[in-house]
């Protein structure tokens, strides 16, 4: 029997630092960044711009008008990228400029949001050490929070999240991280080392290593989702070894959407042979507010990426993205105005890759492709 599996999808969320010294259980402020030492310095460039934040605030404080878009959209799973090491640890990786974490007692704010499963394939997770990671991986699997490119050694950060869809299917969610997004070589995972599912390079032999870990579990009616964390954090160029590796993702080794991320701002959207690529998701839920510089790019909006596929097969029947901006640490909806400009970014840069985006009556985006 033939149907559709919907899914959630948004680029980076980001729930330590400023974030986190607002929910009840705050870590250390203490910070190892060049200029900032404080976590409260986010916090107060924040209220700067928007006014005061009343704190400490709800586990669900942070999600904003995005609860009431995943209520309406009801997907069938909730995906993220998680930058953020979900722990307690005071081991910071030195040599590195800027370090994420909240405290596992604040871990409620994901299941606030009803998230199924977290992409760890980043470059901040393993900010504060073997043990951060540890406790993060622990922490989030306690909660019924699925994990996928990180684990205890390289099998586990190997290994997709495998998520059942009651009635429906399963899908299968990989989940990757590229050099160019600022990855340490020291963080990849180990036969008997934690780490991550760390990418050597994007070429053809790397394709195929993939495509035998994915064949080795897919099974005809699963569906197939690679999450990666690849490129820098500013510019709409698409990369043509980005686009190369997608399709070859698509064409060779079965998967069925690639779910890109590490971008601070949304990036334009390809259909290729029928299966969506997202090259780079911008950022949802962060505590950029206030700071200055790259205002050009507005990556303080954002979209909730709602796509169907079908199953078996995994072709998109549609995509549906709801705009949104974030305001005092939480994520709100954006204007018309800022959801048009959104809508312009995806036309003007899908033009080369076919697709435009249209926006609809009740103010949301849709994704049309040349067919």
């Amino acid at each position: 029997m033939n149907g559709t599996i919907s899914l959630f999808l948004c680029g980076d969320v980001m729930t330590g630092r400023g974030i986190g010294k607002i929910f009840p259980y705050p870590c250390d402020p203490q910070l190892h960044e060049p200029y900032v030492k404080t976590s409260a310095a986010y916090v107060e460039l924040a209220e700067m711009g928007n006014g005061p934040i009343s704190r400490p605030v709800s586990f669900d404080y942070v999600w904003g008008d995005a609860l009431e878009e995943l209520a309406e959209a009801a997907p069938d799973l909730r995906i993220v990228n998680l930058e953020t090491a979900v722990t307690r640890s005071d081991d910071w990786w030195r040599g590195k400029q800027i370090h994420y974490r909240m405290s596992p007692e604040n871990a409620p704010c994901l299941t606030a949001a009803g998230i199924d499963a977290c992409s760890l394939a980043n470059n901040h997770i393993l900010d504060w050490g073997d043990s951060g990671l540890l406790e993060t991986l622990s922490t989030l699997h306690r909660r019924g929070i699925r994990t996928a490119g990180a684990g205890r050694d390289l099998a586990e950060a190997m290994a997709p999240a495998v998520l059942e869809v009651a009635g429906k299917g399963r899908v299968l969610l990989f989940a990757l991280g590229s050099g160019t997004s600022g990855i340490p070589v020291e963080w990849e995972a180990a036969a008997t080392r934690p780490g991550v599912n760390r990418l050597a390079d994007l070429s053809a032999t790397t394709v195929r290593r993939i495509s035998d870990r994915v064949r080795a579990v897919k099974k005809e009616r699963d569906l197939a989702i690679v999450s990666i964390h690849w490129g820098g954090n500013w510019g709409y160029a698409i990369p043509r070894a980005h686009r190369d590796f997608a399709h070859a993702l698509i064409e060779e080794a079965g998967i069925d959407l690639v779910h890109g991320h590490s971008s601070h701002h949304v990036l334009g959207i390809e259909v290729h042979r029928g299966k969506l690529i997202l090259y780079g998701c911008g950022d949802l839920l962060t505590d950029y507010e206030g700071i200055s510089g790259y205002e050009g790019y507005r990556g303080d909006l954002a979209l909730m990426y709602f796509a169907r596929l079908q199953v078996p097969g995994g072709r998109l029947v549609n995509l549906r993205m709801a705009a949104t901006r974030m305001r005092r640490f939480r994520v709100t909806r954006a204007s018309a105005r800022e959801a048009q400009w959104l809508r312009a970014v995806l036309t003007r840069e899908g033009m080369a890759l076919g697709t435009r985006a249209e926006q609809r009556q009740d103010g949301r985006l849709e994704l049309r492709w040349n067919q």
